[in-house]
């Protein structure tokens, strides 16, 4: 499959300040986004990421864990999954992924989901109608970590 990729970094900051402006929050500043750049190149690469869930996967991990805003790095990574589909025609599953994204974001960032196990859901998303019972089960193990370890 031939993918339509961002531009370059220019136009993730773009999406990164929008997003703020629209969806609230604190600061819009930049730390770091050397790994994000690097993401960009690197799902171009299809030696590394041969498939389009692979990509996707890679980028939106890459956005939500390498903290590169000072604010909204869960959300850059839904906004730009949600672009990338767009752009590669995926628009039937882009409401869906903008919202499932929200819950597995916050667990991706808390150390609670795995990039396996993100892969899993990602590729879910993008080809089934729901989770099967088996992703279910995991994303409800993955979920109640944060509960299990505050009893702890």
């Amino acid at each position: 499959m031939d993918c339509i990729y961002f531009k370059d970094i220019n136009e993730v900051i773009a999406i990164h300040q929008k997003t703020i402006e629209i969806s609230g929050g604190g600061a819009d500043g930049i730390i770091n986004l050397n790994s994000l750049v690097c993401a960009l190149e690197q799902i171009q690469n299809d030696m590394y990421y041969p498939e389009f869930e692979d990509k996707l996967t890679h980028l939106f991990w890459v956005a939500n864990k390498s903290h590169g805003f000072q604010d909204g790095n869960k959300r850059i990574a839904i906004t730009i999954g949600g672009m990338f589909l767009f752009k590669n025609g995926f628009m039937g599953v882009v409401k869906d992924f903008m919202f499932k994204m929200e819950s597995i974001s916050y667990h991706v960032a808390a150390g609670n989901i795995e990039k396996e196990l993100l892969h899993e859901v990602i590729t879910s998303i993008l080809y089934e109608e729901d989770y099967s019972e088996t992703l279910k089960l995991k994303l409800l193990e993955a979920f109640s970590r944060n509960l299990i370890d505050d009893e702890e």
